[in-house]
């Protein structure tokens, strides 16, 4: 059911993960992106994947609910899969009906699905140990610079921050709509691409309503708060950083190196 993807969704604790700085927790995730796209060879991957399993376990995120957010993009995964099996030149091991399969396909298709799998989840552990508000609060921190030039930093913040927050309740609400429209009898299960596609019309339209109904109930709620923008407004906590936020920095970027060696030695091995 759609109401078991966690896609946006936080999930509150006292772990270390969660105690970290959001500055430095978005600072660790473009790092792990980086090291990700970096990566190549067995043990760069393996390290990565380390990395991955040992921050869900000091988070207390449980891998099960972490691969639950692979699923609206589990047909991506899968596309990727097909295409690098078959569809890229080496040593062929079987061929059928005039397609190959080749040795170096199946090793693409391995790694490309599993930088896409640890990328997501890797970077859904951001929204999964951080909440909505320090999240912003983190955003706006790290942009301050760009108020130079009269970037809107604040408002832009928000409106990431609020696109995040309204995920899970935009997927809650969806699934709402289709367990009431199945009791009416609709099915959006069965069929071919036509009749799946005219079967959620009256889905999309319900959800748009609540959508914009939602949107003017927090415009109004704002606005009833005098909200106007991020111009001289305080916070109620300031973001500090603490002993654990840099060595958190610090073994991010021991990481990083770690991650690079690995990949050059990996090549080197290929070359030989």
């Amino acid at each position: 059911m759609l109401k078991n993807i966690t896609l946006g969704q936080y999930f509150p604790g006292c772990t270390i993960v969660h105690r970290l700085d959001p500055r430095v927790k978005l600072i660790l995730t473009f790092v792990y992106i980086t090291a990700l796209f970096m990566a190549k060879g067995v043990p760069a991957y393996l390290l990565m994947l380390a990395i991955l399993l040992t921050n869900l376990s000091l988070s207390k995120i449980k891998p099960k609910t972490a691969l639950r957010g692979l699923r609206p993009v589990i047909i991506v995964i899968l596309l990727t899969v097909f295409l690098h099996v078959f569809f890229t030149s080496g040593t062929v091991i079987a061929e059928f009906l005039g397609i190959s399969i080749t040795r170096e396909g199946i090793f693409a298709a391995v790694f490309m699905a599993s930088r896409l799998i640890m990328l997501i989840v890797g970077a859904f552990l951001l929204t999964y140990t951080t909440s909505p508000i320090a999240l912003t609060d983190g955003l706006e921190s790290m942009l301050d610079p760009l108020k130079k030039i009269r970037l809107p930093v604040h408002e832009l913040a928000m409106m990431m921050s609020l696109a995040l927050r309204f995920i899970p309740t935009l997927i809650e609400e969806t699934d709402k709509i289709m367990s009431a429209q199945k009791a009416r009898g609709a099915n959006f299960e069965t069929g071919g691409l036509i009749k799946r596609t005219k079967a959620i019309l009256p889905l999309i339209i319900p959800l748009f309503i609540s959508a914009f109904r939602r949107a003017d109930e927090l415009a109004v709620a704002m606005e009833s708060r005098c909200y106007h923008g991020g111009e001289g407004r305080t916070r109620m906590k300031t973001l500090k950083t603490a002993p654990r936020d840099y060595i958190a920095l610090l073994s991010g970027a021991a990481f990083l190196a770690a991650v690079i060696v690995l990949s050059r030695i990996g090549l080197f091995q290929e070359l030989l």
